[in-house]
């Protein structure tokens, strides 16, 4: 069971961002998101989107960092993509 967290390279009005993922399941990745302080509005069907100032924070509180390819490879592998 891990949060998974890629590094920010997406830019999107003035911001760079990057995602956050479940390796387990959406409620592990909703109580994490929650500790995070990162509002419900970030969530896209099976991942949050995370501001570049939050990362550091992110990965504090136990994400790993990982790349974008095996974020998908483990949303797939527990079913949630």
């Amino acid at each position: 069971m891990a949060i998974l967290i890629d590094a920010p390279r997406w830019r999107h009005r003035d911001r760079v961002w990057c995602h956050v993922v479940s390796d387990t399941s959406l409620d592990e990745l909703h109580a994490f998101a929650r500790r995070l302080g990162v509002p419900g509005r970030a969530f896209h069907r099976d991942h949050y989107d995370l501001p570049s100032d939050l990362h550091a924070h992110a990965i504090e509180l136990g994400a790993r960092l990982v790349r974008s390819r095996d974020l998908i490879l483990a949303l797939r592998a527990a079913g949630l993509r």
